[in-house]
C-alpha cells in the first residue's frame, strides 16, 4: 500500500517529477529543505523524447548522486551528428565538451533517467506524492495552498508552501490557471511521436536529424541497443498523412511519411523490430514563457520555455534551469523565512533568475526554431546542400551553436551551498 507523506507544510512543492522537478528536489532536499515532490505518474513511465543527455550536463548527474548508474545504463558515446534529407546523408564530428570523464554526450530512456532523479530525491529527503495531481493553487498570507488528488482513490490533501516551483508538461493544464482556455487548433501545431526499436542499422555514436516535408526529428542509438526514432510533424501535414493511410492509427501514419521521405531512415529501420508501442503528445509549441510570476511561482523546464525538439536540449533545459533557480534559492535560504522581508527576497530572486534563464537559454531556443523550420522545408536544405557538401563542418558548428557543449551553470556552484535549513513552520 502506498504510504501517505505525514506532514503538509514544506519549504518547497514542486509539481511534477521529471528531470527539472526531481533535480530542484534533489538540490533543496539536501541543504535542509522540506520539499513535496509531487507527480501524477506512476515511474516508470515511458515518455516522449529524444532521450539524448548532452555533455555539460554529466558532471551535474554526478554531482546529484546518480552519475555512476546512468554510466552503468546509457548508451554509447555520441561522436557525430548527421543530417538526413530525402536521399542524401552528410555527417561530420560533434564538439567535444571540455570535460576530461565528460566529453560526449549519451542516450537514456527517460523511464530510466526520470526514475533515478525521482529514487535520489527520496534519498535526499522529499517527501514523494505520488501518484498525486494539483488540482488548484491559491494563496494565503503563508505563501501557496495546493489542492492535490490522489490519482487512483480521489483521496484528497492540502500542500502549503511559502516556494512553489512549476516543473509539469507544458502541454498540461496549469493548476495555476485552471480555468484558462486552450488555443484553438492551428494548422502548423506540431505534434511529436516516438518508439524504440531492435536491430536498428545505425551506426554507435551517430546522432542523425532528419528533415522531411512538414516536420523534423532524429534518431540515436540508446540503452540495452534499442534505437530511438522521434519526430515532430505538423498538424496539417499530419492529416495529410492520415488521408493518406486511413487504416493505421495518427502515429503509424506519421511514420509511413517519414519512411516515404527519408531513405536513411527506411534503411536503418528495415529490418528492426519495434520495441514497444509507439507514443505521441501535442499539440507542442516550442518558445519562451514565464520563468517567473509575480504570484510568486517559479517555472523551470518547459513550463518556463521550450525549444524545438531539433536540438535535443530539452533535457539539457530542465535540469539547468532547476539548477540556477535552486542555486538563488539556497542562496538566500534564510531570508525567505524571515517575516516580511520574504517577498520583496522572492521578487528579487525571481527577477534574478528570470534575467539569467533568458540570458541562457533564450538564444537556444530561437535558433532551434531556425533551424526546426529549414529542417521543414527540404526544399530549403536541398538548396544549401552543395554548401552543406563542402563544409561539412557546418554541421559541428550547428550543434556547438545550439549549445551541445554550453553549460549553463556549474556544479561546484550548488554542492558548496549548505544553508541552514529553512525555519520550520508549525
Amino acid at each position: 500500500m502506498e504510504t501517505v507523506p505525514a506532514r503538509s507544510d514544506y519549504d518547497a512543492i514542486v509539481v511534477g517529477a521529471g528531470p527539472a522537478g526531481s533535480t530542484a528536489a534533489i538540490l533543496l532536499a539536501r541543504a535542509g529543505w522540506s520539499v513535496a515532490l509531487v507527480e501524477k505518474h506512476r515511474f516508470p513511465r515511458r515518455k516522449v523524447c529524444g532521450e539524448c543527455v548532452a555533455a555539460p550536463n554529466l558532471p551535474l548527474l554526478d554531482e546529484l548522486g546518480i552519475g555512476a548508474r546512468f554510466d552503468a545504463l546509457a548508451g554509447p558515446q555520441l561522436h557525430r551528428v548527421a543530417l538526413f534529407v530525402g536521399a542524401r546523408t552528410l555527417s561530420a564530428a560533434l564538439p567535444a565538451f571540455d570535460a576530461p570523464r565528460h566529453a560526449w554526450g549519451r542516450a537514456l530512456g527517460r523511464e530510466h533517467l526520470d526514475t533515478l532523479l525521482l529514487r535520489r530525491a527520496a534519498a535526499a529527503g522529499a517527501d514523494l506524492w505520488q501518484p498525486w495531481t494539483v488540482r488548484q493553487i491559491a494563496q494565503d498570507d503563508g505563501g501557496h495552498v495546493c489542492a492535490a488528488m490522489h490519482a487512483d482513490s480521489g483521496a484528497s490533501a492540502t500542500l502549503r508552501a511559502p516556494v512553489l516551483i512549476a516543473a509539469h508538461g507544458s502541454w498540461e493544464v496549469d493548476p495555476r490557471s485552471p480555468s484558462r482556455r486552450r488555443r484553438g487548433q492551428r494548422p502548423f501545431d506540431l505534434f511529436a511521436f516516438k518508439a524504440t526499436f531492435r536491430n536498428a542499422d545505425l551506426p554507435l555514436g551517430l546522432l542523425p536529424v532528419l528533415a522531411f516535408p512538414g516536420g523534423y526529428g532524429g534518431m540515436v542509438i540508446g540503452d540495452h541497443g534499442l534505437a530511438t526514432l522521434a519526430f515532430c510533424i505538423r498538424r496539417d501535414t499530419l492529416r495529410e498523412c492520415r488521408a493518406r493511410h486511413p487504416a493505421l492509427k495518427a502515429a503509424q501514419a506519421a511514420q509511413a511519411h517519414v519512411l516515404a521521405t527519408c531513405d536513411a531512415v527506411r534503411h536503418a529501420l528495415a529490418d528492426a523490430q519495434p520495441e514497444a508501442p509507439w507514443l505521441g503528445v501535442g499539440p507542442i509549441r516550442p518558445g519562451i514563457r514565464a520563468p517567473w510570476r509575480r504570484d510568486g511561482t517559479f517555472a523551470i523546464g518547459n513550463v518556463a520555455g521550450e525549444a524545438h525538439p531539433i536540438l535535443g536540449e530539452g533535457i539539457s533545459m530542465a535540469i539547468q534551469s532547476a539548477w540556477l533557480l535552486c542555486e538563488r534559492l539556497l542562496a538566500r535560504s534564510g531570508e525567505l523565512h524571515s517575516g516580511h522581508a520574504a517577498f520583496a527576497t522572492m521578487d528579487a530572486i525571481g527577477r534574478d533568475y528570470a534575467a539569467q534563464w533568458r540570458r541562457g537559454f533564450a538564444p537556444r531556443i530561437r535558433l532551434a526554431a531556425v533551424y526546426a523550420h529549414l529542417a521543414m522545408r527540404p526544399g530549403a536544405s536541398h538548396l544549401l546542400w552543395p554548401l552543406l557538401q563542402r563544409w561539412p563542418g557546418i554541421l559541428t558548428a550547428g550543434a556547438r551553436l545550439g549549445a551541445k557543449v554550453k553549460q549553463v551553470v556549474e556544479p561546484v556552484a550548488t554542492a558548496n551551498v549548505r544553508c541552514a535549513p529553512a525555519k520550520e513552520r508549525q
